[in-house]
């Protein structure tokens, strides 16, 4: 993928387009599709308004919900990439922060 994206040029709007790698897998018969279920989003970040408009989506979520999107060290704890210990020893390096006191909550079994 590094050769494909080193290849690109922006598109008319400035931009790398992630159409473009696609197309590029696509000729090479080398693509792979994947439908994304429900619960899935795909969001295109590329403007000013657009990264907005994501970020209000995320912040939404997670404070309806009480979960975080994407939290890295949730998905490697689950996934039993990492233990309990390691889990805490990462939420206590940021115990200042909300995101500590999430990653508090997932050792409690509370998130």
């Amino acid at each position: 993928m590094l050769d494909i994206a080193a290849s690109l040029k922006p598109s008319a709007r400035g931009e790398l387009e992630i159409t473009d790698v696609n197309r590029a897998y696509l000729q090479r018969r080398t693509l792979r599709v994947e439908l994304l279920g429900r619960g899935i989003a795909w969001l295109d970040t590329g403007t000013h308004e657009s990264l907005l408009q994501a970020a209000m989506f995320i912040e939404a979520i997670e404070s309806r919900q009480g979960l975080k999107v994407c939290c890295p060290e949730e998905i490697a704890f689950r996934s039993g990439f990492i233990g309990a210990e390691q889990l805490e020893q990462l939420a206590h390096a940021l115990a200042k922060a909300s995101y500590g006191s999430y990653l508090l909550e997932i050792l409690r079994g509370q998130a």
